[in-house]
């Protein structure tokens, strides 16, 4: 029918006297247009069927625990789980600026760690789940618990850019630490560890060049000491990696290996390192760091 409203499509079907009674107790449409619902359907077999009401949390979770949400919701007026997030993220916001700016620059990278994956990770269950409904469920579902599933699913994508807007705002003040030792001996570790904290310099030390990174991303050292072979990434790569990047390429990098030397003097103008120490090294070799601490 071209040109008719919504009523004269739902009054091609006549309606049954069940169909009455199922939308009297639901509250939803036995037939839209111009086609029964499946929901009605589903409530002739004897499923379950939601409410106008919304009852929006996942059908995964226990019945206790939908009926916690529920509760959770009438008392503190929360619709959806999108507009409980949203005020969340607002009154983190509005917290921290009360008590000005600087708040902010003061947390550190485990803090905003935790504060992210707080987030993200319910998020990303919203988020995944509304996306496996429209993509793999449409033709199964009615148009109007499709509409509300792309809702679900546009306000998460709106809720991940903010939040991913926000945290990337937030500079976070890196430790200082003298040295970082890139070395997966731990005998090695253990020594120079405790001779540089006997001169008075902290010293870092992790064993893979992967946990190196990591810890580059959070902590500026004086000098870094770069072992060559290392378990995961090779020395000299990373050391051309770190030399190539605008903010870590200033810090004093010394390779430590037990490569011949000939083969350290081949590759070394490559890296971009200051200088390299061979094993077996004697302690007196790391005076020249000192010179630059």
């Amino acid at each position: 029918m071209i040109g008719g409203n919504e009523k004269d499509l739902e009054e091609e079907i006549e309606k049954t006297e069940e169909m009455e009674i199922y939308e009297r107790e639901t509250g939803k449409y036995a037939v839209w247009r111009g086609a029964v619902t499946e929901a009605f359907k589903k409530w002739q077999k004897g499923e379950k069927i939601y409410d106008r009401d919304k009852e929006r949390i996942s059908l995964y979770v226990s019945e206790e625990t939908k009926n916690q949400w529920q509760n959770f919701i009438k008392e503190k007026n929360y619709s959806t789980i999108s507009k409980l997030i949203r005020e969340s993220v607002n009154y983190f916001i509005e917290k921290y600026s009360e008590k000005g700016g600087n708040e902010l620059l003061k947390l550190n990278g485990q803090i905003l760690s935790g504060i992210s994956h707080a987030l993200k990770e319910p998020l990303t269950t919203i988020k995944g789940f509304s996306q496996l409904l429209l993509e793999a469920y449409k033709d199964e579902l009615s148009d109007d618990v499709l509409s509300t599933i792309q809702n679900i699913f546009e306000q998460s994508i709106l809720l991940e850019n903010k939040i991913i807007n926000i945290l990337d705002d937030i500079k976070v003040e890196h430790d200082t630490v003298d040295i970082l030792l890139i070395e997966d001996d731990l005998a090695t570790i253990r020594l120079l560890k405790s001779y540089f904290e006997s001169r008075g310099y902290s010293c870092k030390g992790v064993i893979s060049g992967t946990k190196g990174i990591e810890e580059l991303k959070n902590i500026t050292p004086n000098v870094i000491l770069l072992d060559v072979i290392l378990p995961d990434v090779s020395g000299y790569d990373l050391c051309k990696m770190i030399k190539s990047d605008k903010k870590l390429k200033n810090i004093l990098l010394y390779l430590l290996t037990a490569i011949p030397g000939s083969e350290v003097k081949k590759n070394f103008a490559e890296t971009g390192a200051d200088g390299y120490i061979l094993k077996p090294f004697n302690l007196s070799d790391f005076e020249v760091l000192f010179e630059e601490l």
